[in-house]
């Protein structure tokens, strides 16, 4: 049975905590629905009602495209163990990049990445947490070190005349993009 709570407890904070892995899902009017996994030890709990990620350049922006355009964002984290549990965080997200104010102190709260091009803050809506019988038991091996080395590997022009090009998301909705180097 769904349970909903207005805001994070200890016991989610202490799930989360134990997650290798968690989903981003996010929407805008006339665009597609973008869901994708997240891992590299990127999330934060800020407080009861605000949660942050840190996002590392990939294949596209679809996640500052939608919450630009609309700003609603679902997150998920399924337990592949014991106890068996989804717990769903729903809010209202924002991108911040770092030329913006707020990034030294979001910052703060991560080590930062090679590739790092963001961090989203949440506010919670709702937490959810339900069942989680239908998840498989899987088991964590280690994280991928793939694009850790890629971006390690890029230069900063090379990385920022991605950002020029990469101006849209697939549906074509802007997407704000870094203009300086995160510090």
């Amino acid at each position: 049975m769904a349970k909903f709570f207005p805001a994070l407890t200890p016991e989610h904070r202490a799930f989360v905590a134990k997650q290798p892995v968690f989903f981003v899902a996010t929407a805008a009017a006339d665009a597609r629905v973008n869901l994708s996994p997240k891992g590299m030890d990127s999330f934060r709990i800020l407080d009861d009602t605000t949660v942050a990620y840190l996002d590392v350049a990939g294949s596209g922006n679809e996640t500052n495209a939608h919450l630009l355009a609309d700003g609603r964002i679902t997150i998920m984290f399924c337990a592949f163990d014991n106890p068996a549990l989804i717990f769903r965080i729903y809010g209202r997200g924002r991108p911040v990049l770092p030329q913006d104010d707020a990034w030294e102190e979001l910052a703060a709260h991560f080590t930062l990445l090679p590739g790092t091009r963001q961090i989203f803050v949440i506010a919670v809506d709702e937490a959810q947490t339900s069942c989680g019988w239908g998840v498989p038991y899987m088991a964590f091996e280690r994280e991928r070190d793939t694009l850790n080395k890629y971006h390690a590997s890029t230069d900063d022009a090379t990385r920022f005349g991605k950002y020029a090009v990469r101006t849209h998301s697939i549906d074509g909705l802007p997407v704000r993009s870094p203009t300086r180097v995160p510090a």
